[in-house]
């Protein structure tokens, strides 16, 4: 580094030179960042020297340079950020020692993505900590093998997601849900350009739905259960008593008032795979359901709006992580017709 150089590196940082060694002792001046610098300890710097330049090595620059930029940002934004003396020099975060209780592994990789994606990104974290702009709504399933940012890499801030049982979507006119409040939030607050409903391979929320009763509606499954819970009254003997004997002995299927909305994805599954295998029958629904679900998507006003004018593109996904294989469907909005329970799609792609 020319002399002109270590002086603004000076300005940045607290520096001593001593030009007849080739030392620099780094005193960072931190303490808008990290708080009381009083036991902060000096940094040497070892320099190679000639008669004219002080050349340090590139990860000494690249050290006074991550000081010098988050010391700019945390003057810029206000926002504290608190690093341990330790979180600064080490190199590495220390794993978790065997026998130590969950949530060690759970801090461990937290602050692995502290030191590793946060810091090194910490403009960019900075700014979502103001707004979000997601271009993509996507909506999967809850189960744990099926993680929408780990295998399609959306990056914090890049996707507004909600998981649920069997990656379902519920029609406009069905009572509220979160799942509809995440669309209405996700379409009218945030105006998301994409919708992608992600499906998956052995979903236990699908075969709960094909292994119902065919005519079994949402009716018949509250009307079942209350006349259940009617049974647990004995209002001959107890005609003023309104105490339960045991309401735990009939206990509710939330599972199946959730799942049983896709019954038409079941219907067609049943009649398309009717040769096939239960376990067959129970993959194809496994799309089929996702197709449901667009065709749901289509039922809320101001989605169809959206997908009408071109500024909103609804597309179904599935996920078969038996194969670690991705299927990819684009809804034809164009080619739709009202009358036809078969969706129409394109841009259909598998990737292996």
């Amino acid at each position: 580094l020319h002399f002109s150089t270590m002086a603004i590196v000076s300005s940045i940082m607290s520096t001593s030179v001593d030009l007849s060694s080739s030392g620099v002792c780094v005193f960072p001046n931190t303490s808008k960042i990290f708080g009381n610098s009083a036991n902060q300890l000096p940094t040497y710097l070892r320099l190679s020297t000639s008669s004219r330049y002080f050349l340090p090595t590139s990860a000494e620059i690249s050290e006074l340079i991550r000081h010098a930029k988050l010391r700019l940002a945390a003057s810029i934004s206000k926002v504290p950020l608190k690093l341990t003396r330790e979180e600064k020099h080490q190199d590495h975060v220390a794993s978790p020692e065997k026998g130590h209780d969950v949530f060690e592994k759970i801090k461990h990789r937290f602050l692995t993505f502290k030191k590793d994606k946060y810091m090194d990104n910490l403009e960019r974290f900075q700014s979502l900590a103001k707004s979000q702009s997601p271009k993509f709504m996507v909506i999967a399933c809850a189960d744990s093998r099926v993680c929408p940012s780990e295998i399609l890499g959306f990056q914090p801030g890049e996707a507004f997601t909600v998981r649920n049982v069997a990656n379902i979507v519920p029609t406009y006119e069905n009572g509220p849900s979160e799942t509809k409040a995440a669309l209405e939030f996700a379409v009218n607050s945030l105006q998301v350009e994409n919708i992608l409903v992600v499906g998956h391979s052995r979903c236990g929320g699908i075969r709960a739905l094909m292994t119902m009763d065919d005519d079994e509606t949402e009716e018949d499954i509250d009307s079942r259960f209350l006349l259940k819970t009617s049974l647990l009254y004995d209002l001959p003997n107890n005609a003023h008593s309104s105490s339960p004997i045991c309401i735990d002995s009939f206990p509710r299927s939330f599972i199946k008032n959730w799942v049983v909305i896709g019954k038409p994805a079941k219907s067609i599954s049943k009649s398309a795979a009717s040769e096939l295998s239960f376990d067959q029958q129970c993959q194809h629904c496994e799309k089929e359901s996702v197709n449901c679900s667009l065709r749901n998507l289509l039922s809320y006003p101001w989605i169809e709006e959206r997908v009408k004018k071109g500024i909103l593109t609804i597309h179904g996904g599935y996920y078969d992580f038996t194969e670690c294989t991705f299927e990819k469907w684009t809804v034809d909005y164009k080619e739709r017709s009202c009358g036809e329970r078969k969706l129409a799609v394109k841009d259909r792609s598998i990737w292996s």
